[in-house]
């Protein structure tokens, strides 16, 4: 059984385990569906090229619809990316979207859905980079699985030691705001992988097109732990 079905398998047999990332409630809020694809005609260079812009974007789209959380980009084939030098490459350009991006207001708090212990850490402090991240290791009855999140506040990172315990639905950290944040709206990236190859504090988000199956073999679905409701896209 490859990785990914034994993930499958853990989440329907211990769905107990499995804790939540932001205060979501199913019975009371709404989710807005975010597409950052070319199919968004809403979404110009002129924008996604200016923070404040694009945060007024998405703050609106929310408030419009009464949506207290938007949600997207799990192997999304986005253009916004061409914003910074940071997804760049010597031929073909990063574009393809590995996590799921939760936005809400700069604050947010940020929880861990599994039980674990604290892997890695880093201020990635560049233009469209992750800002502060945390990554989580966690043992999924035998299967070691890594939870990222990235966009978080600086404070966020204070007090955190490599090997520390986490628990499930222990806070760990805030939404950051653009100025700390890679220059983003507000948001929580959460990705997932198996295998963190050698990497510490940092794991791309984003990736080329041409090579989204080798990617997706180390980076499962964030959906199995997030079992958000689906969300709306009304206007």
């Amino acid at each position: 059984m490859d990785r990914h079905a034994l993930f499958a398998n853990y989440i329907n047999n211990h769905p107990e385990a499995i804790g939540k990332v932001v205060d979501f409630d199913a019975d009371h809020d709404r989710l807005y569906h975010f597409d950052l694809t070319a199919a968004n005609k809403e979404l110009t260079a002129e924008v996604f090229n200016r923070p404040s812009m694009f945060s007024q974007l998405i703050n609106e789209k929310l408030t419009n619809n009464n949506c207290r959380y938007g949600i997207g980009g799990y192997m999304e084939h986005r253009t916004i990316y061409a914003f910074s030098s940071h997804f760049d490459t010597d031929d073909e350009p990063r574009r393809l979207h590995l996590g799921v991006d939760i936005w809400c207001d700069a604050g947010t708090p940020v929880y861990t859905p599994l039980d674990g212990a604290v892997h890695s850490f880093r201020d990635n402090n560049n233009i469209g980079d992750y800002g502060p991240t945390i990554i989580l290791q966690h043992d999924l009855d035998g299967l070691t699985l890594y939870s990222l999140y990235g966009h978080l506040s600086r404070t966020s990172l204070e007090g955190l030691s490599i090997g520390m315990p986490i628990f499930r639905n222990q806070q760990i950290a805030t939404f950051g705001d653009t100025n700390e944040n890679g220059q983003w709206p507000p948001h929580l990236h959460f990705q997932l992988m198996f295998d963190m190859e050698g990497r510490q504090g940092d794991f791309p988000g984003v990736c080329k097109f041409s090579e989204k199956e080798i990617w997706q073999k180390n980076i499962p679905d964030p959906g199995l732990i997030l079992r958000f409701p689906d969300a709306v896209n009304v206007g």
